[in-house]
């Protein structure tokens, strides 16, 4: 979200509402890891869209919001999603 701001400041105005982060979180270490977390927490009471592609278990047990992409194993072909 410090982007955000960068853009804003240099390209007059522009806006940056919406942010997809892929992956990223699984290297970092418990403490940065909670940092960002909580961050990603207080962000989400804001206008702003936030989307995450992650694998780190303890950051899908805290997002309340998910559509989950999951192999389709019993046809052996293709996936399916859930939103939760």
């Amino acid at each position: 979200m410090g982007l955000s701001d960068i853009i804003q400041r240099v390209n007059g105005g522009i806006r940056v509402d919406t942010l997809f982060v892929d992956e990223g979180f699984g290297s970092l270490d418990q403490d940065t890891l909670k940092a960002s977390i909580a961050m990603l927490m207080e962000l989400s009471e804001s206008d702003v869209l936030i989307g995450i592609i992650s694998h780190v278990e303890a950051l899908k047990q805290q997002i309340d919001r998910k559509i989950i992409v999951r192999n389709n194993s019993n046809a052996h072909r293709g996936s399916y999603i859930e939103v939760e």
